[in-house]
């Protein structure tokens, strides 16, 4: 009987806004070091999925460090720094003694202070290390990856999410895993090809589910199927809030047949995506328009949708559009997010019934209108602690099974609910609204900040679903951002 293989596993997650104001450092991330990235096998992450499978497939599991945080401003190079020193102690520790291959999770939209890749530095510096030269190095990304040509030359075989929402993270995760015993089975090991065309989508354009998504990872099973060569072909919708050379859609394969081969697959991919590239290329209209078309509202639930303060796209999530847009309108029994550390600890002290004048939302972003000030009334507060309702969520491939909103406290202003939360926290699951006492389905307004991820959680209690164009920093009009690294000509800032 053959020893088990040795496995090195590690994570680094994070979805970088280059237009948002600050920055995010490691005060912002979550880390496992060592034995505790156990803890999550079998949790609802990618890093649970990847862990339970590697379980199933016998290796021995050479744990070294994780690092997560939600989607938000430039990431500090303390952050890299800290995270690689981490990493190669445990690694070459490990190396030394004898490993068969490693296993990523990451994002693959990072970019530091001085890093624009910083996926693609880290893989290069892993190559570089003493018997990690050659290994399998296999994982898994965020489908709102930058991808690059340094992270397809020191990669082998990196799985993309397949779905938008991201319903398939751990899933995907697990395909990995299995795709790397497949090549300890085979003694096989893929290389990954890569093409970036000139094309960027915002996310309201990346849904799964329509085009022009649809046609692309419907053609990417297709050439999987087609091919015993290639082990995974990758639709990348890219993360277009980065200012990055790499920024915008892009594919890739990874197969043990020819270059060629997996050249012309690419070409296939690239061509559809061009031709559909209208498509996504999606906008939307402004808020007191549709809200011109709404009222007088009827019976169910209405979601105004709000992508320019897309939390789940590094936005700071205290936009006060919406709530600009109730008030202005009295709304009845309607309810907003806004995530705002302040306001919520000025409520502290106020006893639960009482009213108070404060100043909510709009000090994350110099594009919104600044702070609204209302009377408002305590409802509740609580720790804003609340575990999913739905384990395959888009949130859960970010989180796991729990997710952490800070201190949080929940304001009447008129009809209008206002939660209130200390950490952003992306509308993505329905629990964050009910661990509140709020019964989201009985509502007849909901402002949610998010492009397409919140569907999954909002589709089956929704009459109607609107998306609305506000002031904020992920805006799908990406001729309005300020973009001076990307590579140009692209679709749409300059091909029409």
């Amino acid at each position: 009987m053959s020893p088990a293989r040795r496995v090195l596993f590690a994570g680094l997650f994070h979805e970088t806004h280059t237009f948002v104001e600050g920055t995010t450092g490691l005060r912002d991330f979550a880390i496992l070091r060592g034995e505790e990235l156990l803890r999550c096998e079998g949790d609802s992450s990618p890093l649970g999925g990847a862990l339970a499978e590697a379980r199933t497939c016998g290796w021995t599991i050479l744990p070294t460090v994780d690092f997560r945080a939600s989607p938000s401003a430039m990431v500090e190079d303390e952050v890299i720094e800290t995270f690689w020193k981490e990493f190669e102690t445990g690694a070459r520790r490990f190396l030394n003694q004898g490993v068969d291959a490693i296993y990523l999770v990451l994002h693959g939209a990072m970019t530091s202070q001085s890093l624009d890749d910083v996926e693609g530095e880290i893989l290069t510096r892993i190559r570089q290390l003493p018997g990690a030269t050659t290994i399998p190095i296999f994982g898994v990304f965020d489908l709102h990856a930058n991808f690059t040509q340094r992270m397809a030359e020191h990669s082998n075989c990196l799985v993309a999410y397949r779905e938008n929402p991201h319903t398939d993270a751990r899933d995907a995760a697990q395909l990995a895993a299995k795709l790397l015993e497949r090549s300890f089975q085979t003694r096989s090991v893929p290389r990954t090809f890569w093409i970036h065309p000139p094309l960027m989508w915002p996310p309201t354009g990346t849904g799964t589910a329509v085009e022009p998504m649809l046609s692309l990872e419907n053609l990417a099973r297709k050439i999987e199927q087609d091919s015993s060569d290639v082990w995974c072909a990758n639709v990348v919708a890219g993360f277009s809030f980065a200012d990055i050379p790499a920024t915008g859609v892009s594919f890739t394969i990874s197969t043990i047949g020819f270059e060629a081969e997996a050249r012309k697959k690419l070409n296939q991919l690239s061509t559809l995506a061009g031709e559909n590239r209208a498509l996504g290329n999606a906008t939307e209209p402004g808020i007191d328009c549709v809200m011109a078309q709404l009222l007088p509202l009827g019976p169910g639930l209405t979601v105004l949708v709000e992508p320019s303060d897309n939390i789940g796209g590094g936005a700071p999530g205290d936009g006060t559009g919406i709530l600009r847009a109730l008030v202005k309108y009295k709304v009845a029994n309607a309810a907003v997010c806004i995530n705002d550390p302040e306001a919520v600890a000025q409520l502290q002290a106020l006893p639960i019934g009482n009213k108070i004048r404060i100043f909510i939302g709009g000090k994350g972003s110099d594009l919104d209108a600044g702070p609204l000030e209302l009377e408002v009334k305590l409802v509740s507060r609580s720790n804003g602690r609340f575990e999913l309702e739905d384990k395959k969520s888009h949130l859960a491939s970010m989180s796991g099974n729990y997710f952490e909103m800070g201190p949080t406290a929940v304001a009447r202003y008129e009809g209008i609910l206002i939660l209130l939360t200390s950490i952003k926290t992306p509308p993505f699951d329905l629990g964050q609204w009910r661990s509140q006492g709020i019964d989201p389905a009985q509502l007849s307004v909901i402002g949610v900040k998010a492009a397409v991820a919140h569907r999954r959680a909002y589709d089956s209690i929704a009459k109607q679903m609107f998306w609305v164009d506000t002031p904020g920093p992920c805006s799908s009009n990406l001729k309005n951002l300020p973009y001076k690294k990307v590579n140009r000509p692209i679709y749409p800032l300059d091909l029409s």
